[in-house]
């Protein structure tokens, strides 16, 4: 039964998206299509001593213009993802997005206002649509597994690292593949305008790199037979392969992820902000209980949240 409520999830997820409460959120794309991935680019030269540092958490008075504005608005608004299992999804029978990217933003609202509930949005996003959505102001927040990297740090702010994630590979059950350098002339899905893609291209060149834009989109390519495998974080695989019992996770990891939540450059008060809400659950214990509950069962026990790197 657990199985098929996951199928259907799945589902349901590549038909719709809306935000929770009243509020409208883009919609994910009905089918998936598998893009064909240009020659990677040169790298933008980017030179930082550490691209994990942060600004210095503060919990005194909100003090920069989009902290005043959520304030009036009454309402903090977040980009998610809704098609990614543990992380953020849609549940099938509430129809509520949940998961660990989730809890993080309601304790960002209840931190604001006392309590999230009235008082968070969660607009639908896909991965492409992660940075441009800070720029152009259109959410405060991004919680949507997105990697703390030095060239995004040149186009928006990230909080201190809230998880340390790596990139795997799905494939069928019946590969005899153990690594992706095994997986030659191989069509492989990731995300769109993800680092999984560049991962990817850099760990086995000789892969047939395909895009959707949605972890579900990746997902619908793969079960349809349009791609042989998806390469992404291991967050998401495992969500993945609770929903197709033909697919199988490989153990190698060949990348580290650390996970940030994304926030306007020029906000860098809501970044401080946040921060200290991010020390908060994990002192009090909210942190640990989220990745307990969401991302534990298949990923196995930790010991403690990442420690967060400052003195930016």
């Amino acid at each position: 039964m657990k199985k098929l409520i996951a199928a259907s999830a799945a589902l349901l997820l590549t038909l719709t998206a809306c935000s929770s409460g009243s509020y409208n959120a883009p919609q994910i794309p009905e089918k998936a299509k598998p893009q064909p991935v240009a020659p990677p680019a040169a790298a933008p030269s980017c030179v930082d001593p550490d691209p994990l540092r942060s600004y210095a958490p503060s919990s005194g008075p909100l003090t920069d213009d989009r902290m005043a504005e959520i304030r009036t608005r009454k309402r903090l608004i977040a980009g998610v993802s809704a098609d990614s299992l543990h992380l953020g999804a849609r549940n099938p029978i509430t129809g509520e997005i949940e998961g660990f990217d989730i809890d993080m933003v309601k304790a960002v609202a209840k931190a604001i206002f006392g309590k999230w509930e009235g008082h968070l949005e969660l607009r639908v996003i896909s991965s492409p649509q992660r940075i441009p959505a800070l720029v152009n102001g259109s959410v405060d927040i991004v919680a949507r597994n997105m990697t703390i990297n030095c060239p995004r740090w040149k186009q928006i702010a990230f909080s201190a690292e809230y998880y340390r994630s790596g990139q795997k590979t799905l494939v069928p059950r019946d590969s005899t593949a153990k690594t992706v350098e095994e997986l030659d002339g191989k069509t492989i899905c990731a995300p769109a305008g993800s680092t999984s893609l560049d991962n990817l291209k850099k760990q086995n060149p000789n892969v047939i790199p395909v895009t959707a834009d949605t972890d579900t989109g990746c997902l619908v390519l793969f079960q349809s037979g349009k791609a042989y495998g998806i390469s992404g974080d291991d967050t998401v695989l495992a969500g993945d392969a609770a929903q197709d019992p033909y697919a199988r996770v490989l153990t190698q990891r060949f990348s580290e992820e650390p996970y940030g939540l994304g926030i306007n450059r020029e906000n860098v008060g809501l970044v401080r902000f946040v921060n200290q809400v991010l020390e908060d659950i994990k002192a009090n214990g909210e942190w640990m209980a989220s990745y307990n509950k969401w991302l534990a069962p298949d990923l196995g026990p930790l010991k403690s949240a990442p420690a967060p790197v400052y003195n930016r």
